[in-house]
């Protein structure tokens, strides 16, 4: 059963501050149409000028992840996309009255809540996966990081970080699927080494930093004094201590490996910024937002060229057929020697994919040609018109008998031979909507993955009498 896109039911409004401009933020989450994807509007500015939540939009990653566009930019997005993702929510507008995102608790569970599992619409139109379908690895051996991304049914994530730290050393976290998110992955919030802080206070960054919206880790034991200067700075009441390396006990730990969690959950946001859901399986050795993000464009290209219209469909032959070829008889009136579809593997709202395996046993080869058998491309436009004879067919009143008929074809291109031995993944898409009994239609004919044939065709559907 196909699986429907998703936004929200209401508007809400999460208000908090953000972490580096320390702004007072109300970031407001507004229900979206089918195929409008994850937006940021940026309110506060002139025009109020909107930035799509894509990788192609990253600007930077060094403390956080930013997007741009048209020199408008809002940054710190990931703990907010992870919540989004987590909810399965693909079309949402995100009215941000600040440069970032507000921090929160430096999780992602406050705001998956605010947004509310109970607060989700599906859409008419189906999800599009971007589905894993070869080994994709990036690597920095600089810096010791490796990301794969594996073919599996589901999304999962196998996370592992390793530190020169004596406090924090190795941990490794694990989501075993998307559903499973708000439990394992959302309250996981956000880590910072103590000697860190100073730093980035002096570098204009973590203004909106506090002791409750981040774990601070001490690598060295501290005394009072110092603890009490950095609170100081922070404007923040004094933490009292016992002074030796840990974790700093202003909060207690939600899970034993909550800092490998929260990597978890940042690759979960940054990955939301390839475009599409993933299916598959991620490994990530000590990742980060700039790795994260370098990942997501390998495969952001990747999934640009999965929903290529010249992409070759996903075709699995153990896979049981939508159609198969006794009910295409019962479709179609064609016969031996002139049907030239076997089966259907897909149907979609405006598409159907079909196959067509080619043998030498083909009567046509007996004269098309002696020595060189090619099977011609008349019969490959046939197989097309076919298939796309099964898509308006399937729809229509089972009792009554209809036929199809070409009225035009149009913007034929032949990119390669087909043989005996060749399988033809045939795919029809309906180019406008039907109106009165005429269909149009764009046909592409692939042999595994390259492009043998496309065309257009426009064709009339006439009942039987």
């Amino acid at each position: 059963m196909a699986v429907k896109q998703r936004t929200i039911s209401s508007e809400i409004t999460i208000s908090g501050k953000g972490l580096h401009t320390g702004l007072s933020v109300n970031m407001t989450l507004k229900p979206a149409p089918a195929n409008h994807g994850i937006v940021f509007m940026r309110t506060d500015l002139e025009n109020q000028p909107e930035i799509e939540a894509l990788v192609t939009n990253v600007v930077d990653t060094s403390r956080g992840t930013v997007i741009e566009k048209n020199g408008a930019r809002i940054g710190t997005i990931e703990h907010t996309l992870a919540a989004i993702s987590g909810l399965g929510i693909d079309n949402i507008l995100i009215e941000v009255n600040a440069p970032e995102a507000p921090i929160m608790d430096g999780s992602s569970a406050q705001i998956y809540d605010a947004i509310g599992e109970d607060n989700i619409k599906e859409l008419e139109a189906e999800k599009e996966y971007f589905e894993i379908r070869e080994k994709f690895v990036y690597t920095d051996e600089s810096s010791g990081v490796e990301i794969m991304a594996l073919p599996d049914n589901d999304f999962s994530l196998d996370v592992m970080i390793s530190y020169n730290s004596s406090v924090l050393g190795n941990q490794f976290a694990k989501l075993r699927t998307i559903a499973d998110f708000r439990k394992e992955v959302a309250p996981s919030r956000t880590f910072v080494f103590l000697h860190e802080l100073e730093f980035l206070l002096n570098n204009n960054l973590v203004k909106g930093g506090d002791l409750d919206n981040a774990i601070v880790i001490m690598e060295r034991d501290v005394t009072q004094a110092e603890l009490d200067r950095i609170a100081d700075l922070f404007h923040h009441e004094h933490v009292k201590l016992n002074g030796q390396k840990g974790i700093l006990n202003n909060l207690d730990l939600h899970f034993d490996n909550e800092p490998a969690r929260h990597k978890l959950l940042d690759i979960i946001g940054d990955l939301t910024l390839v475009g599409k859901p993933v299916k598959g399986k991620i490994i990530a050795t000590r990742p980060g937002h700039f790795s994260n993000i370098q990942f997501a464009k390998l495969l952001h290209k990747e999934m640009c060229k999965q929903f290529s219209k010249t992409a070759s469909p996903k075709y699995d032959p153990d896979a049981e057929p939508v159609i198969d070829i006794n009910q295409i008889k019962e479709l179609l009136p064609h016969r031996y020697p002139f049907l030239m579809v076997d089966k259907i593997v897909t149907i979609k709202e405006n598409c159907i994919v079909g196959i067509k395996n080619i043998t030498f046993n083909e009567p046509i080869f007996t004269g098309h040609f002696p020595g060189e058998p090619i099977f011609p491309g008349v019969l490959q436009i046939e197989a097309m018109a076919q298939v796309g004879g099964l898509f308006v067919l399937n729809q229509l009143d089972p009792d009554k008998s209809y036929s199809t008929y070409f009225l035009k074809i149009d913007g034929i291109k032949f990119r390669r031979k087909i043989v005996p031995g060749d399988t033809m993944i045939i795919k029809v898409e309906l180019v406008t909507p039907i109106r009165r009994g005429i269909a149009t239609m764009k046909g592409y004919i692939f042999v595994g993955n390259q492009l043998a044939y496309e065309g257009e065709f426009m064709a009339q559907i006439i009942e039987n009498k």
